[in-house]
């Protein structure tokens, strides 16, 4: 019986020991990887548009998180539907099938559209998750004539979750926001939003961030997109009041300039004054969403969505029309030199994504 304990503890001693060692290596190799971008820096290149004058006065937009090929009706993801250390039988990723399903998903969105721009979040390039599937890639062959651009925003050398399960861990993820456009820009910067979570957190999360495109007009101003992807995961949304303190700023100065300013992306809010349960009122299974605040901006600036399709569903259990909880948190936002034609939500069923496209025409004034 004796003999029986001591090798008990010492069985014990051994496994907490090498418990001890997996958590220091990963926060060791997290820690000395950790992507730290410079404030404003270029974003990198895919190809290049023989256009670059903009003579028309009118264009069309699509923002879409396509969750990087990983997040299509059948998965019901661990992170969201119980802790960052187990899974307990929820997908970690989903299997290479669906991946490329879900990719094929956006490739045909972009034949099948013939829009300007196209401002993309979730964008893998080289990542476990994805199975290394360079999507931005692939989108850029089917647009061969659009400039296209990532803003690297997700850049993990080794993702430990689950973190009690290594041989199902995330492991090298690449990507972030692809923004195809017909015109070629005149500077395509990354810009760096503030806010961070604590260490250790902070280095398996994203580095949010703006893809900034700025294009000369005819007219001598210039046209500035923004690609957005706010921060998630942000309880109490500090690090997001941060984040749209720097967009304010930003825009701002833009518009002062005379510019016009468009900006799309996946907001992790809802627009100002739209109740975040609006398309399921009373069945929220527990979920919320803060709103922008409807003071952020002088009253002649104006949000754009379709209140009548949503734009992200909850993703802690594979897809379910009847039952999963859906609102929208993807939007445009447009400068009072910008008239909206046309907004629409494309219903996709959520079949490629947690998220569906928003569509856009405007006119600049």
């Amino acid at each position: 019986m004796r003999s029986f304990i001591r090798l008990f503890f010492k069985t014990f001693a051994v496994l907490f020991l090498m418990l001890m060692l997996y958590i220091f290596i990963i926060l060791t190799v997290g820690t000395c990887n950790d992507f730290q971008p410079p404030q404003q820096m270029d974003q990198a290149s895919i190809q290049a548009s023989s256009q670059t004058i903009l003579e028309d006065s009118i264009f069309t937009f699509t923002s879409w998180n396509v969750g990087y090929g990983g997040l299509g009706h059948n998965m019901g993801f661990f992170f969201d539907a119980v802790t960052e250390y187990h899974s307990e039988g929820y997908l970690v990723r989903d299997t290479e099938e669906a991946v490329n399903f879900n990719i094929q998903g956006a490739l045909d969105y972009l034949s099948q559209t013939n829009h300007d721009f196209y401002l993309f979040q979730e964008v893998d390039v080289n990542s476990k998750r994805s199975y290394y599937i360079n999507q931005l890639e692939k989108y850029a062959a089917i647009k061969k004539d659009f400039a296209t651009y990532l803003a690297v925003n997700f850049d993990v050398a080794y993702s430990p979750i689950p973190l009690l399960e290594p041989w199902k861990s995330y492991g090298k993820c690449y990507g972030g926001l692809g923004t195809l456009s017909r015109f070629q820009p005149k500077e395509a910067k990354r810009l760096q939003l503030p806010g961070s979570f604590d260490w250790p957190d902070r280095i398996f999360h994203l580095d949010r961030c703006i893809g900034l495109l700025r294009y000369p007009l005819t007219s001598g101003k210039e046209l500035v997109v923004l690609n957005i992807h706010n921060s998630a995961y942000d309880k109490g949304g500090f690090i997001k009041k941060q984040q749209i303190k720097y967009f304010k700023d930003l825009i701002l100065k833009e518009y002062t300039k005379g510019n016009y300013v468009i900006a799309g992306g996946d907001w992790n809010q809802c627009p100002p004054d739209f109740a975040f349960d609006t398309l399921m009122p009373g069945e929220s299974a527990g979920y919320t969403q803060i709103n922008i605040k409807k003071d952020l901006l002088p009253t002649n600036w104006r949000w754009i969505y379709d209140p009548s399709t949503a734009t992200n569903r909850k993703t802690s259990e594979p897809y379910n029309r009847k039952t999963t909880f859906k609102t929208v948190i993807d939007f445009f936002l447009v400068s009072p030199n910008v008239e909206v034609l046309e907004v629409k939500g494309v219903d996709q069923d959520f079949q490629f994504s947690d998220h569906q496209p928003v569509e856009m025409k405007v006119k600049l004034q």
